[in-house]
């Protein structure tokens, strides 16, 4: 599953986060501000998220480091669905 996520974030990384590298580029843990994610992208990429993953991010996630990479985003996301199943 963790895999799916993963290609499922990309994918909407590319999409989404208006970067100014190739997603494929990135490793899960790069930093995606340095990247080229704007707060506005960020905005944008979550929406998308909430709308495939058919999730909320609650309160308490809607910070900067819940987006600054791959792998947290993973990591959201695996607690939200678990939460949700």
């Amino acid at each position: 599953m963790p895999d799916r996520i993963t290609d499922d974030i990309r994918a909407i990384l590319g999409d989404y986060g208006r970067l100014a590298v190739e997603v494929k580029s990135l490793a899960d843990q790069s930093n995606l501000y340095e990247a080229g994610l704007t707060s506005h992208a960020s905005v944008t990429l979550m929406l998308a998220l909430e709308e495939r993953f058919n999730i909320e991010f609650p309160d308490r996630m809607l910070r900067r480091g819940a987006f600054a990479s791959i792998a947290t985003i993973r990591a959201s996301l695996e607690e939200l669905i678990g939460a949700g199943a």
